[in-house]
């Protein structure tokens, strides 16, 4: 049979990937005409919502090959998994199907061939098949759509015979529909939703190969003339495969795990999840995935227990069509194109990759290969540390005993704890499994820490045994939660790659060195404020206080009555046990992470940072205070705040490296935001320089002169400690020079400024912030004149603010380069 001679088969939607290997499948025995939006790759452009272009086309059809059609194929529609209404679907599956056989009506066909969907019928239950006499029920716009379209075939078909296929969800040896290619993404990522369903994971649905649905069409094309008039079939696999069965098998085929363990999850609260997790995450334009929105919908959340299991019968009979490829036998194919090429697989499937996937791209490392390094190291670092998590399942039993043996005298710390101990128990056993959806249980066991710290403080613990109980247990499960190795949340591309020392820096800002002054400053600050609780809380008599006697006539030290203070007593827990739990909460978070911890836990850094650089503000806010509200001093204070002060430049270093790397990855379009939190490579060699290898081996002069930090990012120059000492000077001149009233009161509150603005600057990245003492100098120029004071005072005031120009001027010495931030250091 020549060309000439041949059956004319018109295809829509032919550039689409169904489309196109329908063309090429036809084309051995048709003429085969395929059609699509102007602007594509087709025989024949058409846009089948607009009448004129229709009409254009079907008079070019005419001319070249007549009237007679043997078939139209009409594929071309609108897809998405939104779950929303979009206009699309009126415009092109519904109006533009009415269009397009409306247009059609002047031709000689055959056969219309429509492409529909199983998801028009109401969903069946498990145990049971759907056939064509099923309900039609659609659950969602886009098989709604695609029912009113076959609406429009039932009203407007005329004299043209028509066929309805209502096809099963689609896949070849590469590519799925998107339902499963989202599960086996959540499983190859060791996603948490990748062990959460909130249906009957009994239920499944049935897929048809593509080679089959070609097959479908062609025994359709080729028994056009044999079947009813209009006929409606159901095709695709009749072995439905459970959502279980596939995550097994899936499982199986990328980790090894025999058994993917599914965790039901009740309704309500996985619409809640998804509903958040849409709404947390607005489209950011111009960023490759923070901003992507979730696959799972609150909408699937309903739909998760629908079961389509089909009965092809009548299309086996009409058609002589079995399908030959099964979904189970076919996804080794899939997973192994997954394995290949994760980006390729991931981006043929509308699927945005992770961030570290993409990164472990421009590397040149296959993502799957690393993330098998990642989990082989993280499993066998887990199985060395087993004895912390089991030490905290040990701390339970502890705190379920705890009550009874140490006699609380509270019904509320004695419900804490064991409440306390039970979550720490069943956590705890949680804990012990190195399977990535358990990895939680370790921050919720630091979490229940973190509230055995805090729980004394509300419930005003009335014995000093709870205290400490609290106190002691919560340190150690945090400590065991978090501090124990492996670090959890911290993605594979960071783990595996990246330098220890940031780019333009030559040590590490996140080195145990760097950060041994600030956990042993933390030290000092947590003993005091935690014997200052003590008072607060009424397990101790009196507090020591060697220079300052009290203010008022009942009998109270200096440090007593401003404990005891209204500004005290305006907290509603006792303040000084909130400085205690901060320090401590500095200590922990100051052990956590190795010398990569800048980029690799970032969140975790500015967490530190928080805690040191505001809340030293706050100490010394406090210290401001207490001789011009409260008339008095507290020694111990005053050692509390410096030492919370002194931690300030000893934290700016690793501040400044984090926020620099965020924004070295947001210029390089990463997302920021989830960097953030799982960490991310960075530019420069993984080696590490001969400084930061075996930090402790290295000469014990070298080790402590890193510690006091002139070559760790802190220095203190001859005039910034002169700045120091006026500062300090002008903080007591109601001692050494005897001043008072407002001009004690304007000294007071300069020096503390100006010694927290020369401790900061002590750090180098922050030397620029010296100049703030200028001003602080020309204010010192002015108060002698505004408050009345003695001539001594004056002189004194006056060479003060002199010197402090004078003294802020020049920068000192650098010792280190810090990249780019080096040219703001002035």
């Amino acid at each position: 049979m020549n060309k000439k001679q041949r059956s004319v088969v018109l295809i829509t939607g032919s550039a689409g990937a169904i489309g196109s290997a329908l063309v090429a499948k036809l084309k051995r025995h048709y003429t085969v005409i395929g059609t699509d939006r102007p602007g594509t790759d087709c025989d024949l452009e058409m846009d089948i919502t607009s009448p004129q272009s229709i009409t254009a086309a079907c008079k070019k059809m005419k001319k070249e090959h007549g009237e007679k059609l043997a078939a139209v194929v009409h594929l071309a529609a609108y897809f998405d998994f939104t779950g929303e209404p979009h206009p699309l679907y009126e415009n092109v599956n519904v109006h533009g199907t009415e269009n397009l056989i409306k247009g059609l009506q002047s031709f000689d066909i055959e056969r219309f061939i429509y492409s529909s969907t199983m998801l028009v019928h109401e969903p069946g239950v498990v145990g049971e098949t759907i056939d064509e006499q099923a309900p039609l029920a659609p659950r969602w716009p886009y098989p709604q759509s695609k029912l009113d379209a076959e609406n429009m075939i039932h009203r407007h078909h005329g004299d043209m015979p028509y066929l309805i296929l209502r096809l099963a969800g689609l896949y070849d040896d590469q590519t799925c529909v998107p339902t499963l290619a989202n599960q086996i993404a959540r499983i190859f990522e060791h996603d948490a939703k990748s062990v959460l369903y909130a249906g009957d994971s009994r239920a499944g649905q049935s897929f048809i190969h593509l080679n089959d649905m070609l097959a479908l069409f062609q025994a359709a094309i080729a028994k056009r003339n044999e079947l009813p008039d209009q006929c409606e079939l159901l095709a695709g696999e009749p072995e439905t495969i459970s959502y279980q069965e596939l995550q097994n098998e899936i499982g199986r085929l990328i980790h090894g795990s025999r058994q993917w363990s599914t965790l039901q999850l009740p309704k309500p609260l996985a619409k809640a999840g998804a509903w958040l997790q849409e709404k947390s995450e607005p489209v950011v334009p111009d960023q490759l995935d923070y901003g992507e929105k979730p696959f799972i919908r609150p909408f699937m959340v309903d739909m998760a227990s629908d079961h389509y299991a089909l009965n092809i019968g009548k299309a086996s009979e009409l058609l002589d069509w079995q399908p030959k490829h099964k979904v189970i036998n076919v996804l080794p194919s899939i997973i192994s194109a997954l394995k290949d090429d994760p980006l390729t697989w991931y981006r043929q499937h509308g699927i945005t990759p992770p961030s570290w996937m993409e990164t472990a791209e421009e590397l040149e490392q296959n993502p799957h290969e690393l993330r098998q390094q990642y989990e082989k190291k993280y499993r066998a670092t887990h199985k060395e540390f087993l004895w912390a998590h089991v030490l905290n399942i040990a701390m339970g039993l502890w705190l379920l005993t705890s009550p009874m043996t140490l006699g609380y005298q509270s019904t509320a710390m004695m419900i804490s704890d064991l409440a306390s101990g039970v979550a720490m128990l069943v956590l705890g056993i949680f804990a012990l499994s190195p399977k990535p959806i358990l990895r939680f249980s370790r921050w919720a066991l630091g979490a229940v820490g973190l509230w055995l710290l805090f729980a004394p403080l509300v419930f005003w613990a009335p014995t000093a045994a709870a205290y400490l109980n609290g106190t002691i247990i919560g340190t150690l499960v945090i400590g065991f939660a978090l501090l124990a190795r492996p670090f959890p949340g911290v993605s594979p591309i960071a783990s595996e790659t990246g330098p220890e020392i940031p780019p333009g820096w030559n040590f590490s800002p996140s080195a145990w060195i760097q950060r041994f002054p600030i956990i042993a400053l933390a030290f000092v600050g947590f003993f005091i404020s935690r014997y200052l609780a003590a008072y607060q809380l009424g397990h101790v008599d009196a507090v020591w206080e060697p220079f300052f006697p009290g203010a008022l006539t009942d009998g109270k030290n200096g440090t007593e009555e401003i404990i005891t203070s209204s500004v005290s007593k305006a907290w509603p827990v006792p303040d000084a046990g909130i400085g205690s739990l901060t320090y401590l909460l500095e200590i922990l978070t100051g052990m956590i992470g190795s010398n990569k911890r800048w980029r690799t836990m970032p969140w975790l850094v500015l967490l530190f940072g928080f805690m040191i650089v505001p809340l030293g503000a706050i100490s010394i806010t406090f210290i401001i205070i207490q001789p011009i509200i409260l008339n008095t001093w507290c020694t111990l204070c005053l050692i509390a705040a410096a030492a919370m002060l002194l931690q300030i430049p000893y934290s700016f270093d690793e501040i400044v490296a984090t926020l620099a790397f965020l924004r070295r990855r947001a210029k390089l379009g990463k997302p920021w935001m989830q960097i953030l939190f799982t960490g991310d490579t960075d530019e420069g060699s993984p080696v590490k320089t001969d400084k930061d290898i075996d930090d402790i081996e290295r000469p014990g002069r070298e080790i402590l002169k890193d510690m006091v930090g002139v070559g760790g990012g802190v220095s203190a120059p001859w005039h910034l400690c002169a700045c120091l000492f006026i500062g300090v000077w002008l903080m007591f001149t109601r001692i050494t020079l005897g001043n008072d009233g407002n001009m004690a009161n304007a000294d007071h509150l300069v020096g503390a400024l100006v010694v927290t603005i020369t401790v900061t600057a002590f750090a180098e990245v922050m030397r620029s912030i010296r100049f703030l003492n200028i001003f602080l100098g020309m204010s010192l120029l002015i108060t002698p004149f505004i408050f009345s004071t003695s001539m001594v005072s004056i002189v004194s005031t006056l060479l003060c603010g002199l010197a402090l120009i004078g003294f802020s001027l020049p920068r000192g010495k650098i010792e280190n380069p810090y990249g780019q931030w080096s040219k703001v250091i002035l």
